[in-house]
């Protein structure tokens, strides 16, 4: 391909109930922190990470204890799961015949022909597919040779090699990820990527470093790939606890229209006309929509001059004055409330406008159910 493979022409891969590609929908996915044999701390961590919102769950598993765990993880959890196996063939084997829903190997650096058709053999047979994690750090010795340091077409290169490897054996169950920590390296291995094979891409900028830093490095050249059409899930890597990965993802995807579940938030940057604190009152309305499951815009602003007016394209928002805030929707001032139950007030307009958006969503889900 000379051109660009956008996200809704990618091949369709099924991962648990989920389907990556072919459409122009991005699933967010995290990576647990914890030791993936103790049981109880995974699954602890992966159901804060479900309701943070995210939707594909990564676990290492370095040994056999941690492939044996895999099972009963599986029955706790909501969201799909996946093995991350580096060079023994056997935990790949473990991990699928305990009901994992996607394995990341490369298939180069599991050994002779024998392991990975052996594993190959496993994945198609349950219908699992396999992600192809290239990363710029580790690239094979021959690439290295090649090119003299990681570039853009040695790390493509190396993604065609394992990728041949797979479909020598008539796999094609494959998602992709072509991982660097120099961003620019990154947007142009993914861009090169595009052009080079149709499968699903798994973004990421990896080793991005912490809450800040990570979150700028990330927002950065994630938001460069995204804005070209690229991208089938993503995870934003971060030295952090990995609930902060998914809300980062969904502020993300919210920021280039690519989120039709979540809630938004506007506020405005502060001024010397503010008569609230405005900054405690954006971050408790923020949290409080963290979790809605719907697209509603919230503004919440200092000035109740222009406020209103600014955010007509809000569904709903509370500007401040002094002892008292406006109450609007869609630019329009609905009532004028005291000071000390502006959030208050708000908070409960959000929660019915919310029930409505829910409540015309499964209307229209099952409308489409019965045609």
């Amino acid at each position: 391909m000379s051109e660009i493979c956008h996200r809704s022409n990618t091949r369709p891969v099924c991962v648990g109930n989920l389907t990556i590609g072919g459409s122009n929908e991005l699933f967010i996915q995290s990576m647990c922190t914890t030791k993936t044999h103790d049981v109880e701390a995974t699954v602890a961590e992966i159901l804060r990470l479900e309701e943070a919102g995210c939707q594909i769950v990564r676990v290492a598993v370095p040994d056999e204890r941690a492939a044996d765990a895999i099972a009963e993880i599986k029955k706790r959890i909501h969201i799909p799961l996946v093995a991350d196996i580096h060079f023994d063939y056997r935990l790949a084997l473990k991990a699928i015949e305990n009901g994992i829903d996607k394995v990341r190997i490369n298939p180069g650096n599991i050994g002779r022909k024998e392991k990975v058709e052996a594993v190959v053999n496993a994945a198609k047979a349950k219908g699992i597919p396999i992600r192809i994690g290239v990363n710029a750090g580790s690239l094979e010795r021959h690439i290295l040779e090649k090119y003299g340091y990681p570039t853009a077409d040695g790390m493509v290169e190396s993604a065609l090699h394992h990728i041949k490897i797979l479909e020598d054996l008539d796999f094609h169950d494959i998602i992709v990820s072509m991982k660097a920590s120099d961003v620019n390296l990154a947007i142009e291995a993914y861009e090169k990527a595009s052009k080079a094979f149709n499968y699903p891409l798994h973004l990421g900028i990896t080793e991005s470093g912490t809450l800040f830093a990570g979150t700028v490095k990330s927002a950065a050249g994630l938001g460069a790939i995204l804005s070209k059409g690229i991208g089938n899930t993503l995870r934003i890597s971060l030295s952090a606890d990995p609930v902060e990965e998914v809300k980062v993802a969904r502020e993300l995807l919210k920021s280039f229209g690519l989120a039709s579940n979540m809630a938004t938030l506007i506020s405005c940057p502060t001024c010397g006309r503010i008569e609230i604190d405005l900054i405690s009152i954006a971050n408790e309305v923020e949290e409080y929509i963290s979790k809605l499951k719907v697209p509603l815009k919230v503004a919440v602003l200092g000035c109740a001059v222009n406020g209103p007016g600014e955010a007509r394209e809000a569904d709903i928002g509370i500007a401040g004055a002094r002892g008292e805030g406006l109450l609007f929707m869609k630019g329009k001032t609905v009532r004028k409330v005291p000071e000390e139950t502006m959030v208050e007030e708000l908070k409960k307009e959000i929660d019915k406008l919310a029930a409505e958006m829910e409540e015309k969503r499964a209307a229209e889900e099952a409308q489409k159910a019965n045609a």
